[in-house]
């Protein structure tokens, strides 16, 4: 089962220095699927003045800032969010199985 991952950008926060419209919250979406079953969870990345470049809101990509996001999170981090859809898909697969509460046989 192969899963396909997604990134989206659901939202971003501002703030009128160092520039207008510095962007310092990101609200994000990594949704994976299998073709059959989807999932997703939802992250928050916080950013600050960094660096010597600085590119208007007005012109932002949603790749720039999923990269921006991604950069952020590193390696490890996007390893543990891809644990975390690629476990709901198989818990929707494979459901936990839970014990039940039986009464005693006397």
């Amino acid at each position: 089962m192969a899963i396909t991952y997604t990134w989206t950008i659901e939202g971003m926060s501002t703030m009128p220095t160092p520039e207008p419209d510095f962007v310092v919250n990101v609200r994000w979406k990594l949704t994976g699927t299998d073709g059959t079953n989807t999932a997703s969870v939802d992250g928050d990345s916080q950013f600050s003045q960094e660096g010597d470049t600085f590119t208007p809101y007005a012109d932002l990509t949603e790749a720039q800032v999923l990269g921006w996001v991604q950069d952020q999170l590193g390696e490890n981090g996007i390893a543990n969010y891809q644990a975390n859809v690629d476990g709901q898909i198989n818990s929707m697969i494979n459901p936990p199985v839970s014990p039940t509460a039986e009464p005693l046989p006397w």
